[in-house]
């Protein structure tokens, strides 16, 4: 959240999930719309194992569902792009220690980030602007300090009003204010940014800075974490999700069904994909949901002193098991090893576990094919999207195998 960027890096190292099985044809690009992000309920107060491997056959089974609540539809809006916000620290490739910040006072004299400062200031008139971490068209972070607490604040861009997808980012930026507070209330067994204060109206939030440096700066690093930092991050997020508060206190995410038929009307998914998906989707019903972050990008979780801190909290609530695994293997394509571990998670709760994981993993390449594969793509770009579409037949097959298993 601090300084997360999205630019496309070339990556051609590719690793397996379980369970392979014999290869399908690989679709081939489509020019498809950009990608979009899970919407957001409106709350009252805002909102591998191996590559050869075959497929684990455990029993352990999940437990009866606990939570239950209608899955809702929602729009979404589109990822940020390369190039949409300023970063003003000096990138920091994970294993290298923290440099200098630079600071730039030109950049607090911005309109844009003047109109923000002023919305901060109405709730908490002590605040002292430092740095401008971000300047994009979404959000804009300003680092500063209250007497002697370093916080930073986040606010809605301005730009983002004239965006035909201002409800909805409205609606985001409601939910992770109520996620703060909630956290205020039922403390999760993960590290988080302390919440200072917030203005649910003007879009308005500020928490204390956490010391330290995001696990890596671009949506799909080319240099990934050293191995005991995938371990500590993959730690952190399964502590998360294996955390069970009160069921009211969040909502469910992300409607599966909409999605898949989403996906399928554009002609990503095929007639067989979708009867597949939906087959795993059946056999999930009655399954119990997980908390999951949402949006566990490494750029969304920084290393500090103290362990992995997670930030952004735009899109957490209750998704099916596995989506935050999911969504690390998707941007781990560099890093085998973290993948296999990644694989070795989602089917160590079982049949059930791994059937959600795959679900999961499909509708998440899906999203990341359709961020990455649009018009105009340079090379490294058009690497990356050779890589997603082997990366979505892969987990096509594994989801095919998983169905011929029940």
């Amino acid at each position: 959240m601090y300084s997360s960027a999205t630019s496309p890096t070339p990556t051609t190292t590719r690793t397996a999930l379980r369970p392979p099985t014999a290869a399908v044809g690989r679709p081939g690009p489509k020019q498809v719309p950009p990608s979009s992000r899970p919407a957001a309920p409106r709350a009252a107060d805002g909102r591998s194992g191996d590559p050869r491997g075959q497929a684990a056959r455990t029993a352990l089974g999940l437990r009866p569902a606990e939570t239950a609540g209608t899955r809702l539809p929602g729009a979404r809006i589109p990822a940020v792009r390369p190039g949409d916000g300023r970063l003003l620290r000096p990138p920091t490739r994970p294993g290298q220690p923290m440099t200098q910040e630079r600071i730039d006072p030109s950049a607090l004299q911005t309109p844009a980030v003047r109109a923000a400062l002023a919305g901060v200031a109405r709730i908490c008139p002590a605040f002292t602007p430092r740095q401008v971490l971000r300047e994009g068209s979404r959000h804009i972070l300003v680092a500063g300090t209250i007497g002697r607490t370093p916080v930073v604040a986040k606010c809605l861009a301005p730009q983002a009003v004239r965006s035909e997808y201002f409800e909805q980012l409205v609606a985001d930026f409601h939910h992770e204010v109520a996620v703060y507070r909630a956290f205020v209330r039922h403390r999760p067994p993960v590290r988080l940014p302390r919440l200072v204060a917030a203005d649910h109206d003007r879009c308005v939030l500020v928490m204390e800075r956490v010391p330290g440096r995001p696990a890596a700066r671009e949506r799909h690093p080319a240099n990934a974490p050293t191995p005991g930092e995938v371990r500590a991050l993959l730690t952190a997020v399964r502590t998360l999700n294996l955390w069970r508060p009160p069921t009211d206190v969040f909502q469910p995410r992300l409607d599966y069904q909409l999605e898949i038929a989403r996906y399928h009307s554009v002609g990503q998914l095929t007639d067989r994909d979708a009867g597949d998906l939906r087959g795993l989707m059946h056999g999930l019903g009655h399954g119990q949901l997980q908390l999951c972050h949402g949006d566990a990008l490494l750029s969304n979780m920084l290393l500090a002193p103290s362990g992995p801190v997670l930030v952004d909290w735009e899109q957490a609530g209750w998704y099916l098991p596995g989506y935050d695994l999911a969504v690390l293997w998707s941007v781990l394509s560099g890093d085998t090893a973290a993948r296999r571990q990644i694989s070795q998670l989602a089917q160590s709760g079982g049949t059930m576990a791994r059937d959600a994981f795959l679900v999961n993993l499909v509708l998440v390449l899906m999203r990341e094919i359709r961020l990455y594969d649009v018009p105009g793509a340079g090379e490294e770009q058009r690497i990356m999207i050779r890589r997603l579409y082997d990366d979505a037949a892969l987990a096509r097959r594994a989801v095919r195998a998983a169905v011929g298993t029940r």
